[in-house]
């Protein structure tokens, strides 16, 4: 594989869905790639890690909140195209459904400047990835 090869792989990343009485836990991001926006706590994955496992360290990392039992729920391919046309990012993201004990609190932390509980008609009106936005509505239609 030459280097040009290797710059075009996805990096892998996860992010945890945590839904409470139709409401969904979303952080407001600190750092680019998506600085700003609110989007399902997640991250990137450290090596040796699979999504699963990516997806709950991330959560507990932003969140302070312990989860556990992820299901697969969507993956999607993320690419953003740079100034020059060529990507600029290019994620493979692992989506899951989590659980979490109801008593447990969130609070904002690692790359999360805020943190808050929405409903899908509140996501609607905030600075959202796309993908977060149709895993909301997909979960409001089920």
């Amino acid at each position: 594989m030459n280097d040009q090869t290797a710059e075009t792989l996805p990096q892998r990343a996860s992010s945890a869905i945590l839904e409470r009485e139709g409401r969904f836990l979303l952080i407001r991001r600190r750092n680019p790639p998506a600085a700003n926006f609110y989007a399902f706590p997640g991250g990137r994955a450290e090596p040796g890690e699979t999504p699963e496992q990516t997806a709950l360290r991330e959560f507990f990392e932003e969140t302070g909140i312990t989860a556990h039992g992820p299901e697969l729920f969507a993956t999607y391919d993320l690419k953003s195209d740079g100034d020059n046309g060529e990507a600029a990012s290019h994620f493979f993201l692992s989506v899951f459904l989590v659980q979490a004990d109801a008593a447990m609190e969130a609070i904002a932390a690692d790359d999360a400047a805020d943190q808050g509980w929405y409903t899908v008609e509140e996501i609607r009106a905030l600075p959202v990835p796309a993908s977060v936005l149709d895993c909301a509505e997909r979960l409001l239609s089920r």
